[in-house]
This record gives C-alpha cells, sequence and structure tokens, in this order.
C-alpha cells in the first residue's frame, strides 16, 4: 500500500489545530517537549494572510517566526488570488514549510468581506480554482481546513451532499487530505461538532480525513478517533492548558495526569514558551502573546483570574518568570472542562 503523505509527514494521531494569536513559535517550540520521544508531526502555524507574504522576510515578526522549521510546519494560508497566491508559495517553502494548508473555515466577519475563509465554501468552483492554483506552485502537499458548511446564498441549502461535492473538487484540484470542524459557518463556535460528519466523509472519501472540534480531555481523543475513524484528531484551544493531550493516543492504556499534575504541566508549558520568547520575542509582541495565551487558557485553570492578572501586570519578561514561578509554587487544579468552545 502506498504511503499518503500525511502519514509520511505526520504519523503521529494528534495534531495541534492553526490558531491566531497561538499557534506561535515559542507555543510550538514548547509543545514540541511534549510530544513522545520521536514522535513526528506537522506543526499548524497562525493563519498567515497572501497578500502579506510577498513584501516579508523571514523570521520578520513572530507570526513567521519559522525558527522550528526542521521540526516539519504547515502554514495555514488565507488566500483567494493566484498573484498571491503565486508569490506567497515559493516564499512558504523556502522559508521551510513541508505543507501548506488553505484555510477555509475562519467565519469572521473580515475574512467574509473579502471572500476569504469559510467564505470561499459559497463557491465551489472558486475553492476548487483556490486549490488549483495553490496546488500548480506548490513542492509540497496542499491541504483545506474547513467547516460542515459555509454561509448559503439565497435559495441555496448547504446539506451533507453540498459538502460531500465540495471536498471532491478540493480533492480533484489537488488537495492531499481536509480538516473538517463539523460546526457550520453560522455556529462559529457554539453549539456541538457534529461528529457523525466526519465519520460519512471517511465513508466516501479515500483522501485521510483529520477531525477537529470539541476535544477536551483524552476520552474525547478515544471518541472522536473511534466514532469517526478520522485519520488524525486536532486539538485546539484545549492544548494551550493541557499540552499533554498531543501525546496521548487513541485507546492509549497510559495513565492520566490528575489535575494536580496537569496544573503542573501546564506550568512546565508556560514557563518554555516564556523562555522562547525571552529569547527571540520584542517585549511588546511577546508580552501580547503571553496575555492572550492566558485568556484562553485560564478557563480551564483553578483561580487562572489570579494567573491572569498577575500576568497581566507583568511588564518584562523577569517580572512574568517571577509570575509564573510564584502562581505555580501552589499546587491547584486542571479542569477538565469549560464553557469555552474548543
Amino acid at each position: 500500500m502506498t504511503l499518503n503523505k500525511l502519514d509520511e509527514l505526520s504519523p503521529h494521531p494528534v495534531m495541534l489545530a492553526p490558531m491566531v494569536g497561538l499557534t506561535h513559535y515559542a507555543v510550538r517550540g514548547s509543545l514540541a517537549e511534549f510530544l513522545p520521544e520521536g514522535a513526528k508531526v506537522l506543526w499548524a502555524t497562525e493563519m498567515l494572510n497572501s497578500r502579506r507574504i510577498p513584501s516579508q522576510k523571514q523570521h520578520e515578526n513572530p507570526e513567521i517566526y519559522f525558527y522550528d522549521a526542521a521540526n516539519g510546519l504547515c502554514p495555514q494560508l488565507l488566500a483567494n488570488e493566484e498573484e498571491f497566491i503565486r508569490m506567497s508559495v515559493p516564499r512558504l517553502e523556502a522559508w521551510g514549510a513541508a505543507a501548506i494548508d488553505i484555510n477555509m473555515g475562519c467565519p469572521v466577519k473580515k475574512a467574509l468581506k473579502h471572500n476569504y475563509g469559510v467564505a470561499l465554501m459559497g463557491d465551489p468552483d472558486y475553492a476548487a480554482q483556490v486549490v488549483r492554483m495553490t496546488a500548480s506552485r506548490a513542492k509540497v502537499p496542499i491541504s483545506v481546513k474547513l467547516r460542515a458548511s459555509g454561509i448559503p446564498k439565497e435559495g441555496e441549502t448547504h446539506d451533507f451532499d453540498y459538502l460531500l461535492n465540495f471536498i471532491h473538487g478540493l480533492v480533484e484540484a489537488g488537495a492531499s487530505w481536509i480538516t473538517l470542524h463539523p460546526r457550520s459557518a453560522e455556529q462559529k463556535r457554539k453549539g456541538s461538532a457534529d461528529w457523525s460528519l466526519i465519520a460519512r466523509l471517511k465513508k466516501e472519501l479515500k483522501i485521510p480525513i483529520i477531525g477537529n472540534g470539541d476535544v477536551e480531555v483524552a476520552s474525547d481523543i478515544d471518541a472522536m478517533a473511534e466514532e469517526s475513524g478520522c485519520d488524525r484528531v486536532m486539538v485546539g484551544r484545549a492544548l494551550m492548558a493541557k499540552p499533554w493531550l498531543l501525546r496521548h493516543t487513541p485507546g492509549s492504556l497510559e495513565p492520566i495526569p490528575n489535575a494536580f499534575e496537569q496544573h503542573e504541566l501546564y506550568g512546565q508549558f508556560l514557563k518554555g514558551v516564556a523562555k522562547r520568547m525571552k529569547e527571540v520575542y520584542p517585549l511588546d509582541a511577546g508580552m501580547r502573546r503571553m496575555r492572550f495565551l492566558i485568556v484562553y487558557s485560564r478557563p480551564y485553570v483553578e483561580f487562572g483570574e489570579y494567573l491572569y492578572g498577575r500576568v497581566m501586570a507583568s511588564n518584562t519578561y523577569e517580572e512574568l518568570e517571577a509570575a509564573l514561578e510564584k502562581f505555580f509554587a501552589t499546587k491547584q487544579k486542571i479542569l477538565d472542562r469549560t464553557s469555552m468552545r474548543v
């Protein structure tokens, strides 16, 4: 059997989801310490705009700090115009991209306004053309991250048949695998992710399918893998508080860290992020990203508001390090679930 490109580049069963403001170099590097020894995985970057990349230089700002390119990066590209795709793809490859993911899932108004992200799901022909334009310029595999449905135009219905036909078009245009976050564009992060849609796609498609959405604890990884049959489980914001989830494999009998042990691991992760920031990030950029990281991880943390206050009050890396040391000197708990959609 021929090895598919995802198996070759990212054989580990759990992956990090691309997240704006979160999946930058310091976070990727600190998370990498939690992988099992010898494990290989593609690392998602933040969402990168194809209009900006052609005028940027490697390592020019934290979004494109690719110091960890040797680990296997998969930059996520926000793109819909051939001119900028033509200029962006070779540059990303020169910077070390092992694969490139096209964003067709972002539902924010700014992306919709410019026909980026999930807006492309309303136009199957043009979405396929975007993949074709990207694949024709790339030497590395192209993937697409999308939602269960876009925003239907008047009189349209985006049902499962629409989704399946949409993905068939992407595959014919050159997509090597897809990632499905099974919520609609209109849902954004509300409601529940419908993992059954991933299972239905697995029965219909030959390419690898990565599942994403509502993964907060180890048992969710097991359940998504079993219920959907997905080829990989992609974890988003929960990893920002539970970095150890990255090393969990579906069906593993390895003991799960208890709530207090998880708190220690969370502290290890944050200190690793702070260390990398201090080494290469300008102070303002680093502190802004650390605060953003705490915003999305604190709902899982007992007394997370206190941690947030300590970090917000820090104005230098030294003050940040001291704040983290003080907070994690006391045993506390990591919570299983939050009301924050992931």
